[in-house]
């Protein structure tokens, strides 16, 4: 059983990245994630602000995005491996395993699938899903509320369906 942080350490933990990301003294912005990913894209294929005003759009907040989204991974490891001492490598989920096949491309097409769907979705909305819900949401922003609300609805509702647990003939 791998061990578990309290549920108000991690309050905290968020409320202090918050008051961070927010201050004039951090990063003096919003905290999201789908900017980052397209400056990485302009990074990654050598895009210049100059030529591309999209470039030049998402420049200084989708590089404070990537170096968000790289501190995210590493503290994730960090924490998986020193605190709750859980890590481990994994390409298919157990639930993925119970509920729908065994097959690792099956698991990679459905991830690319679900991951493409949802940056299409955010960037097509000029916004970030994990933005709009954590940033707004610490605002007490109606929309990002009501955004929220939605979002997870519609995942608790999608995970539901998709997650359906088979029925054996011999359960019956």
């Amino acid at each position: 059983m791998p061990r578990q942080i309290p549920w108000w350490v991690g309050g905290i933990a968020m409320s202090l990245l918050f008051y961070f990301s927010f201050s004039t003294f951090g990063a003096n912005r919003p905290i999201g994630a789908s900017t980052g990913m397209a400056y990485l894209a302009t990074v990654l294929f050598g895009l210049d602000a100059d030529s591309y005003a999209y470039t030049a759009e998402i420049e200084q907040s989708g590089a404070w995005e990537g170096v968000m989204l790289i501190g995210l991974f590493f503290g994730g490891l960090f924490m998986s491996i020193f605190v709750t001492k859980s890590f481990h490598l994994s390409l298919i989920p157990t639930l993925w395993k119970e509920r729908k096949n065994r097959s690792v491309k099956s698991r990679m097409l459905w991830s690319f699938i679900a991951g493409f769907l949802l940056v299409f979705g955010a960037r097509l909305a000029g916004g970030c899903n994990a933005g709009h819900i954590l940033s707004g949401g610490s605002q007490l922003a109606l929309s990002g509320v009501i955004f929220a609300v939605f979002a997870l609805g519609t995942g608790v509702i999608t995970g539901r369906f998709f997650y359906k647990k088979k029925v054996c003939k011999n359960d019956r």
